[in-house]
């Protein structure tokens, strides 16, 4: 299922048809010594979670997969890999369907939006063990149905492109992180990166809601700085945010 130019590039993969959560299954290889580059993919997951802990449902159908990888980058710089996995979705979306920006969009921080409406998203973990940071990057594509009754919008790749399954969008999201991330590991390669993020950036110039744990905050969302932060202009001048859950326009 992966690319030859993925597997010549040192990455590997694990299928399983059933699973916990590939995060966990990603977890559970990095105590055993792994050395990354892993992508774990499973066909179902009973125990799959979002941001937040938020439980994530998990019906056959769709992807849900891991990304392992080991010692790729200082800490600090972490949450950057959140743009570069945003956009590998974004690049792999469009190769599948055909859309582009702005009805295909990236929703700060993580999620990949048709029409406004989710479809994929990822979470970001990191740890350090005996010294030696890593990072697990857990994505999930909605191909073949979506969640319902959500607080907001959902949407799935086969109802814009009928004929996708996971094999090709396993195929076009581990090509599209290649070519991804080798950019953002060249000198200064965030520049580039959150450039390219902000082209598919959703709600840009709009007003919307952001809700940290402090409270929700409105504004005009006008970018993203150079350590990947949220800028909103409030009426009581400009902030940033490092995380947070979004939501297009005021609240109601």
């Amino acid at each position: 299922m992966l690319p030859d130019s993925v597997g010549a590039a040192g990455y590997r993969l694990i299928v399983r048809d059933a699973v916990g959560s590939t995060m966990d299954e990603a977890r559970r290889a990095l105590e055993q010594g792994d050395p990354g580059k892993l992508w774990i993919v499973a066909r179902s997951q009973n125990a799959g979670r979002g941001r937040h802990g938020r439980q994530w449902g998990s019906p056959p159908g769709n992807l849900y997969s891991s990304l392992l990888l080991v010692a790729p980058c200082e800490p600090v710089v972490a949450p950057q890999l959140s743009f570069v996995a945003s956009l590998a979705l974004h690049d792999a979306a469009t190769k599948l369907t055909g859309l582009a920006p702005p009805r295909l969009a990236l929703k700060w921080p993580n999620d990949l939006l048709i029409d406004r409406a989710k479809c994929s998203g990822l979470l970001l973990e990191g740890e350090s063990r005996g010294g030696v940071f890593s990072v697990i990057i857990g994505l999930g594509v909605n191909i073949a149905s979506c969640a319902q009754g959500t607080p907001y919008p959902a949407s799935f790749l086969q109802a814009h492109a009928p004929a996708t399954t996971i094999e090709a969008a396993l195929a076009a999201l581990t090509q599209a992180w290649l070519a991804r991330f080798a950019i953002w590991q060249r000198p200064g390669g965030f520049g580039p990166t959150r450039d390219a993020w902000l082209e598919r950036a959703a709600f840009l110039g709009e007003t919307i809601t952001i809700r940290p744990p402090e409270g929700a905050v409105s504004g005009v969302f006008t970018g993203v700085d150079r350590l990947g932060r949220l800028l909103l202009e409030t009426q009581t001048g400009p902030r940033s945010f490092d995380a947070g859950d979004l939501f297009f326009g005021a609240p109601g």
